[in-house]
Parts: C-alpha cells; structure tokens; sequence
C-alpha cells in the first residue's frame, strides 16, 4: 500500500507547519499549501489521496475552493475551521466535503478522521476498479462480468436483477470486508447496472440482501456467503478469485 500524500491547505504559517509536521511524524507525506494556486501545482505535479482544507483563507474561501475542486478531481477533502455551527458544516458537505473538523481539534483525533476517511475512499475506489475486472469465482460459484452471467455450483445459469447483480458485485469486489449499508449504497450508485433513482434507504438494502440470498445461498435463513455483521451491516465471507478473460 503506498504511502498517504495529504495536503495541507492552511494560510497560517504556524498551523500550517504543526500540521505538516504531525502527519509526516504519523507515517504520510504531508505537503504544504496555502491556497488554490498551490493546490493546482501540487495536481500537476503528483497524487494526492487526501487534502485538509481550511475553510478561511485570507482573501479565498475554502468553501468555494472545495467546489472547484469537485469539479475535476473526486479527492476526499477534510475541511477545518473555527466554525462549527451546523450551518457552517452544511456549506462544506454541499459542495463535496467528505468530513468537517473544528477548530481547536484533539491532533489524534484528527488523524483518525483522516484514517477513517482515506479507509472508504478506497474501499470506493476498489468498488469502481475491481468490477471491471473479466471472471469471478466464489465457493463453486462463477461470475463473468462481461456477459453478467452467475453460474451456480451445479452448473445452471441464475437470473439476477439489475440490483440484486449490482449488489453482488459489490461484494464481490471487497470479500471478507465488513460493508456498512451506507458503503453498500456508495457501491451500487457507482455501478452502471443500477439505476441513480433506485430506493437506496437501510430497510431496501436489507430486502436486496434477503433476495440474493435467497438465490445464491443453499439455506437463505442460514447463509455462508451474504453474513450479517453485527453492529456494521454484511460481509461477504467467502474468498473470491478475480481472474481476466
């Protein structure tokens, strides 16, 4: 796994360095910033996983600069301020904040904010990449993503719907990870065979689940595969062999 590059968009000096300092000390390579023509350099120049964004920055807004950024890059963005009120948080999440800390913050506090949200951006990204990859086989069970055809143990072909076939590749691209229903729901709104305005909520993910299992467990009442996590939401237990046509 490569290391994490954070950008740390701060105008003060001495925030800025502490900050710099810290995530460097904590195993990422922090890169300095101080507005929007620092953050285009560093997008020309290198990756970025991940950018710290303070909400106040002199003459620029990091609320407007977090909605620039959106247009181009799907980056998680933090944002940081002194603000806090609910107001000030909705303004950041409506222009694609991923995450909102106020200042003053516990440092350890925010370095689990950063880990937490570098984790489901890459469980996102291994959504997206992973599907795309040509056969899957799990516990006797074939899926050729080229054709969407499953092919049960006993060799016959089973019909799935566009969502019940959305959500088994969702799974399929993270095994043995327990999934959150709202990373289910992240999972099938970025695969192209599920419709956008498609019921989403927790109780119509626990209902997808019911009916795939019903389909692909030998006992639907005791699965093997489609487990229920307690406290997170389901796991697919089951190894997965990813291989290319």
């Amino acid at each position: 796994m490569s290391i994490p590059r954070i950008l740390v968009v701060e105008d003060d000096t001495e925030m800025r360095q502490m900050l710099t300092r810290y995530l460097q000390k904590h195993g990422t390579i922090a890169l300095p910033a101080t507005g929007e023509n620092d953050i285009k350099k560093h997008f020309d120049s290198g990756r970025i996983d991940l950018i710290l964004l303070d909400v106040m920055l002199g003459e620029e807004s990091g609320i407007e600069i977090c909605s620039n950024i959106r247009q181009e890059h799907n980056v998680p963005i933090i944002m940081v301020s002194a603000l806090s009120t609910d107001q000030q948080r909705m303004s950041g999440y409506s222009v694609g904040a991923d995450d909102y800390i106020a200042k003053p913050f516990n440092a350890d506090l925010l370095m689990a904010r950063i880990k937490a949200v570098l984790t489901r951006s890459r469980r996102s990204a291994s959504l997206t990449h992973r599907r795309r990859q040509s056969s899957y086989t799990f516990a006797g069970w074939s899926y050729d993503a080229r054709t969407s055809e499953v092919i049960s143990p006993a060799g016959y072909q089973v019909a799935l719907s566009q969502r019940e076939l959305a959500l088994l590749q969702t799974f399929l691209a993270n095994p043995h990870i327990p999934l959150t229903r709202e990373e289910i729901v992240e999972g099938l709104n970025v695969t192209e065979s599920a419709p956008e305005n498609s019921d989403v909520s927790g109780r119509a993910i626990d209902m997808l689940v019911g009916r795939l299992r019903s389909k692909v467990e030998t006992n639907p009442k005791r699965p093997q595969m489609l487990k229920t996590q307690r406290g997170v939401g389901y796991v697919f237990a089951v190894d997965v062999v990813v291989t290319d046509k």
